[in-house]
């Protein structure tokens, strides 16, 4: 009988295990709110020059930061981006614009990133820039990746890079962060919030 409470408790073990290592990897993932000044972004854009600006006034940017050759995380971000809008309603989901901004310059051209977001829409805009401009945003909105070298890959190499979500008004201010899900239901709740829905 005594070996039954030891699997259990050895279970119970592996499980926190698995739930501190996601919790960290979010946490180190994860922008500081203290270090979260947000601000303009103004750069190309699949949809010409893009600017915050260009929103109206009850329209709310969600903005994340990624990369076409991304193999899980990015293209599973757009897609969250995609179910939440679908189940807002009309009038909600025509005051959201999504948007991504490459941690790739290098190979994200403008050409590259049209054919990335016509995957998940025509409202999804894809921004581009020199890596100097990308790394002055992505600053700014406490975004932080690193290359990663992979030699035994076609791709050469891979990007880890943050995975929140930001909504962001016409004057660059952070309204909500959400932190990277499979499921839209934390950026649906928070778009509802922002929208009076």
């Amino acid at each position: 009988m005594a070996s039954k409470p030891l699997w259990l408790g050895a279970g119970l073990a592996a499980v926190l295990i698995v739930v501190s290592g996601v919790g960290l990897y979010q946490y180190a993932m994860a922008p500081d709110d203290n270090g979260i000044a947000g601000g303009p972004i103004e750069l190309p854009s699949t949809q010409g020059d893009f600017s915050l600006t260009q929103l109206e006034e009850n329209q709310v940017a969600v903005v994340s930061f990624g990369y076409t050759y991304c193999p899980d995380v990015c293209p599973m971000t757009q897609a969250v981006k995609r179910q939440a809008l679908a189940q807002l309603s009309d009038e909600q989901s025509d005051r959201v614009v999504p948007v991504m901004i490459t941690v790739d310059p290098e190979r994200d051209t403008i050409e590259r990133m049209q054919e990335y977001m016509n995957f998940f829409g025509d409202e999804f805009i894809g921004v581009v820039g020199s890596q100097a401009q990308v790394e002055e945003v992505a600053s700014r909105y406490g975004v932080i990746w690193r290359r990663v070298d992979a030699p035994d890959s076609a791709m050469e190499y891979t990007i880890d890079h943050s995975a929140t979500l930001f909504l962001v008004n016409r004057e660059g201010d952070v309204l909500q962060r959400v932190l990277y899900s499979p499921t839209p239901h934390g950026l649906i709740s928070a778009l509802e919030h922002e929208l009076g829905g």
